[in-house]
């Protein structure tokens, strides 16, 4: 998806092609639930499984093709939170939950929270079980974002950070790889037969995994982190790169 939410229809059809070629076609994301199947319709496939909130909920198509939740990951983000609000002072917060529903606390510039959430006091974020976390800091620029977040050693939890100023917070141990792992499994899918394309901070994790026996596609607007987690790079998303990495599956 270009950063304008477009979906081409080069890559759009080239995904439809993989699923009527008979793989298992499905997403894996950071976005909550409501905001993932939308785009399954936009693209027109019916996956039997989806990835969402960088791995720590799993959703599983029913016989008449809605999805209900099959796994979920939550955790207690007090500490965390508490940590980050005191390095952080002007940041904003957003504690989701399974059902993606979020609790909002800080100033969310309308371009960054493409759903609603209700807008709380930062001590009500705290005891929340949650799925996710979300931080962004505008007043820090991607080093020095990445930089803070090291200096406060999250080694409880799982994070990365998106584009600038944005940190996703999982469970942890909680990735795309961990929930890929775990849908490759339940499919009984070798796991040299797996490719998986990212360009984030939060595809690291899933590129390592898809590039240890099969194919880790990474997008060719990728920063250099990402490149080299992946064994494998493809044109950017405003060449549709996408599409020339699903064209060279098997038929």
């Amino acid at each position: 998806m270009r950063e304008d939410g477009v979906i081409t229809e080069p890559v759009a059809a080239a995904v439809r092609a993989a699923e009527a070629a008979g793989h298992e076609v499905m997403l894996s994301t950071g976005r909550s639930e409501g905001m993932t199947i939308p785009l399954l319709d936009r693209i027109g496939i019916r996956p039997k499984y989806v990835v969402c909130a960088n791995g720590a909920l799993i959703l599983g198509r029913r016989e008449d093709g809605s999805y209900e939740r099959v796994h979920v990951e939550r955790f207690d983000p007090t500490e965390v939170l508490q940590t980050i609000h005191g390095a952080l002072v002007d940041a904003a917060f957003g504690v989701e939950d399974e059902t993606g529903h979020f609790l909002l606390s800080g100033n969310f510039p309308d371009d960054t929270m493409t759903v609603s959430g209700e807008h709380v006091p930062f001590e009500q974020l705290l005891g929340v079980e949650a799925t996710r976390v979300v931080v962004i800091s505008p007043g820090h620029d991607t080093e020095d974002f990445l930089q803070v977040v090291e200096r406060m050693g999250l080694h409880k939890v799982s994070y990365s950070v998106g584009w600038t100023s944005w940190l996703d917070i999982a469970p942890e141990g909680v990735t795309k790889a961990t929930a890929m792992e775990r849908v490759r499994e339940w499919l009984d899918i070798p796991r040299s037969r797996v490719m998986a394309a990212g360009d984030g901070r939060n595809d690291i994790d899933m590129l390592r995994w898809a590039s240890t026996s099969g194919r880790g596609v990474v997008m060719g607007q990728a920063p250099s982190d990402v490149v080299d987690a992946g064994n494998e790079l493809t044109g950017g998303v405003a060449d549709d790169g996408l599409a020339a990495a699903l064209d060279a599956l098997p038929r």
